[in-house]
């Protein structure tokens, strides 16, 4: 069973840092006010304000900032600011040695899935959630207010609407996933984690959908979805389409592929690259009620 990191309490440092692309201290102002507010100490790593083309600095820089913030004892949580990409190029130069003695909670979401997996293939949970980038984002006040129970170790369970694709069913297990692309990319490196007996989550953004096809198929066929215990899927914000229309939309995509299984999905999950985006604790045990009335999931 993954290790659960100590919950916040008032007066904890948190660091927040970029692995992935970069952002100015500017645009963290109003996120270290919220978690300020929240009786928190903001500690800005080096790669807040650094920049290396598109990245928060480079990938020897964004390694060495997260490698300090993990090993540092009076940080008790990572947020990661943004994401966009550039986190698999530095995870392998990570050292979690420390980590494994003294967990914290490391939180992010879209590039982070690649986080996110290795924690969990490690042994170990994280949160996906909202990233400090976008925490004042209009329509976003319950995703915030999620991390921050989950950051402090408050009760969390969610009931969503019912969706005319669900398929109903009940499932218990760890949550595992996330960005749909970057799961992809993670199969068989050493972020890799297995999903047999677990509940997947999806999500995605801009992407063609014939590539949300491509990723469905190569999952499929690398057997991630045959020994599933349940499915959620969430946002598949702004999809593409070619000249010729692929003829499916990203939902029903899905479908095709986990249409094939047993498992319980529940279709409309708010979770992903808009405003509703609910914080799912990866790697911890949770039940999936997915029925008439909707979908419900509780953390047992």
């Amino acid at each position: 069973m993954p290790t659960t990191p100590p919950a916040l309490r008032s007066g904890d440092q948190v660091a927040i840092v970029c692995t992935a692309r970069k952002v100015s201290r500017e645009d963290l102002a109003p996120s270290i006010a919220v978690l300020e507010s929240w009786g928190l100490q903001v500690v800005l790593g080096e790669t807040v304000a650094a920049e290396h083309h598109q990245f928060g600095g480079s990938d020897e820089v964004r390694a060495r900032d997260f490698q300090r913030q993990l090993d540092d004892p009076d940080i008790r949580a990572i947020l990661v600011a943004r994401g966009g990409y550039g986190t698999t190029r530095i995870i392998d130069h990570i050292d979690f040695a420390g980590f494994a003695r003294d967990p914290k909670w490391i939180a992010g979401f879209s590039d982070i899935t690649t986080l996110n997996c290795h924690l969990l293939r490690l042994g170990h949970e994280s949160i996906h959630g909202v990233m400090p980038f976008i925490f004042t984002q209009e329509g976003g006040a319950d995703a915030l207010e999620s991390l921050r129970r989950a950051l402090f170790g408050e009760p969390v369970s969610y009931s969503v609407a019912p969706h005319a694709m669900n398929r109903p069913g009940t499932a218990e297990g760890e949550i595992i996933g996330g960005n749909l692309s970057l799961l992809q990319t993670l199969s068989g490196t050493a972020s890799d984690c297995p999903t047999a007996g677990r509940i997947l989550f999806l999500e995605d953004i801009d992407e063609y959908l014939y590539n949300v096809d491509r990723m469905m198929v190569h999952l499929d066929r690398a057997g991630k979805l045959r020994d599933l215990a349940g499915l959620i899927v969430g946002h598949f914000t702004n999809p593409q389409d070619n000249a010729i229309p692929f003829g499916q939309t990203s939902y029903e995509i899905i479908d095709a592929y986990a249409g094939k299984y047993q498992f319980p999905v529940a279709y409309g999950f708010p979770v992903g690259h808009e405003p509703a985006n609910l914080a799912l604790i990866c790697g911890r045990r949770a039940e999936l009620v997915v029925n008439d009335a909707g979908t419900s999931l509780r953390y047992l």
